[in-house]
Order: C-alpha cells, then sequence, then structure tokens
C-alpha cells in the first residue's frame, strides 16, 4: 500500500534518482573571479552604528542620508559600510533589494574612499526609484565629501 501522499503505482520524483543527486551534471564548472569578502567592510554592531552617528558628521541627499566618520582602527583593512533600511521604505523584499544594491555600490566605488572611514547609509523611499546609476552618483557625493576632510 502507497503512502498517503502519492498515489499508487505512481513514479517517484525524479530529485530521489542517486542519478540526479549525486552525479556530476557533465558541465563544466568555471572558476568565478575572486570577490573581496564583504564582511570585513561591513559594519554590523549596533556600538558601531551607535558611535558612527554620535560622533560623525551627516551628509543629506535625495536618496539617503549618510553619517560618515573617520576613525582610526588598528585593523584597518579598509573603509566599512553600516545600512539601516528602515520599514517605512518598503516590504522585505524592496528593503532586501535596497541593501543589495547599496553594497554593490559601496564595492565597486569603496577604493576611492580612504580606509579610515565608517559610512553608515539611511534609504530613503525615492531610492526604490533610483537606477543604480543614480545610486552610484549619490555615493559618490558622499564619497568625495569624506575624502574632502
Amino acid at each position: 500500500m502507497a503512502g498517503p501522499s502519492s498515489p499508487a503505482g505512481a513514479p517517484a520524483a525524479a530529485t530521489s534518482l542517486l542519478s540526479a543527486t549525486k552525479e556530476p551534471s557533465g558541465t563544466p564548472k568555471q572558476a568565478s573571479p575572486k570577490l573581496p569578502s564583504p564582511r570585513p567592510g561591513r559594519i554590523l554592531r549596533s556600538a558601531d552604528f551607535r558611535h558612527v552617528y554620535d560622533h560623525g558628521f551627516r551628509v543629506s541627499g535625495p536618496l539617503f542620508a549618510a553619517f560618515c566618520l573617520a576613525c582610526e582602527r588598528p585593523d584597518s583593512q579598509g573603509p566599512r559600510l553600516g545600512l539601516t533600511v528602515p520599514r517605512a521604505v518598503g516590504g522585505a523584499v524592496d528593503r532586501n533589494r535596497i541593501r543589495r544594491r547599496l553594497r554593490e555600490a559601496f564595492r565597486l566605488h569603496g577604493a576611492e574612499l580612504q580606509p579610515r572611514w565608517d559610512i553608515v547609509l539611511n534609504p530613503r523611499r525615492p531610492v526604490l526609484l533610483a537606477g543604480f546609476g543614480e545610486i552610484e552618483k549619490a555615493l559618490g557625493k558622499v564619497i568625495q565629501q569624506c575624502n574632502s576632510r
């Protein structure tokens, strides 16, 4: 007698076959270029966010508010980015999309920034409709203001 979830005599799912799960597909895997790990360049602790808010300076724009702080870290591996995306901006899918786009813009342009900087970005609602070029341009203005100090 078959189980309650499958009719008697129905074939098993293709993914339960040994050949579908354990054998290589035959297509060669291309080696992806090694990108730097994003963890060292991120602000994750609430104490670090609070320190940037309290002691840094604010740069406002139409897409986001940026808080920047120059700090001397002994383990300085480069500039760090922190993101705080409030629920008022949108649902979880929208907020995650904003985070991904801002991290990518920072990854592309973070080398232009001196390694002593911590930046926290607070996106605003217009960032949802902004193109990636606009986001890069707005982040470039923040980077320019940080480097000029």
